[in-house]
């Protein structure tokens, strides 16, 4: 009697951890794909290009004279359909939020900046714009992939095609990225070099992202759902604030040293400056990925010990 006791204990305290931590990815999931449209519409202000698929959608809707969240739920739609059929394990509840909302957001954030912001368009808006639309996009994009809740229809579809061909998927993405950004431009979309920008060197920034906010927001949404106390979540939000704190801090810093000093830098200084920042970001990039996978192991050695922390 004891052990059924403990049995169906053990079975609903499993599923109140998985019904916490499936909430809370959703929700990270969400806010992830809140703040990536924010960065698209910065980026669509600037006039200097958007990503390939929204670049794309654009041209399309304005040519059509659609709105822009209708349509872009229309290519998703026949995308989606294309996933369904050839690999439905890339779909899940974050690919249902982003084929939905994307285009939505883009369109009710573009009103927002119109009320708002009333500047005409002049160098330092410009410069002010793409930095701003660069670090929302790459941070909305990590916090929406990180938590696995499946893939957009768009970024489902190079690994599928990845793995039906004997090609690298790397390979497969920029050709996937050229050809919208191809058909974007013969469609009169939005691009420009942020487009090229977004489609080739995103990627380090999303990188940066998930090493330093992403991957430990869902370390702490999993700890946090197997127990799900007042001390827990407040440790946590601590946490990450800290981290938060000590990436905006060091991120004004870079740009602030950036205007001092790059300005009257050779071309040759400024390619060897750039060499020895991307050195350190990749040394402290794998320092903090083996930081991290010692902690897990840890961790883990702990849960198998039943010890209580």
């Amino acid at each position: 009697m004891t052990n059924e006791m403990n049995s169906e204990n053990k079975s609903t305290n499993n599923k109140s951890h998985n019904f916490i931590n499936v909430m809370l990815r959703s929700l990270m999931s969400f806010a992830g794909i809140a703040i990536l449209s924010m960065g698209a519409v910065f980026l669509q202000k600037a006039s200097l290009g958007m990503d390939p698929f929204t670049a794309m959608n654009i041209g399309f809707s304005n040519s059509l004279h659609m709105p822009l969240g209708t349509f872009q739920l229309m290519m998703n739609a026949v995308l989606f359909i294309i996933i369904f059929i050839f690999d439905r394990k890339q779909i899940g509840i974050g690919t249902i939020l982003n084929m939905v909302l994307v285009g939505y957001e883009i369109q009710w954030f573009s009103a927002l900046y119109d009320n708002f912001i009333h500047m005409g368009l002049n160098p330092f808006v410009i410069i002010v714009d793409v930095v701003t639309g660069l670090l929302l996009f790459s941070l909305g994009t990590s916090l929406y992939m990180s938590p696995s809740l499946g893939s957009s229809p768009y970024d489902a579809i190079a690994p599928i095609i990845a793995s039906h061909v004997s090609v690298k998927y790397k390979f497969i993405r920029s050709l996937q990225d050229i050809t919208f950004m191809l058909i974007a431009f013969f469609a009169h979309g939005a691009v420009g070099i942020i487009t090229v920008v977004v489609a080739f060197f995103a990627g380090p920034l999303i990188n940066y992202w998930n090493t330093h906010i992403s991957q430990q927001l869902v370390y702490h949404i999993e700890h946090f759902s197997n127990h799900p106390t007042a001390k827990n979540a407040g440790s946590g939000l601590v946490g990450l604030g800290k981290v938060g704190l000590t990436v905006l801090t060091r991120a004004y810093e870079q740009t602030t040293y950036v205007k001092q000093h790059l300005a009257g830098y050779s071309d040759q200084e400024l390619l060897d400056v750039l060499k020895n920042s991307e050195d350190a970001l990749n040394r402290t990039t794998y320092l903090q990925k083996d930081l991290i996978s010692r902690i897990n192991s840890i961790k883990n050695e702990i849960k198998h010990r039943n010890i209580e922390l």
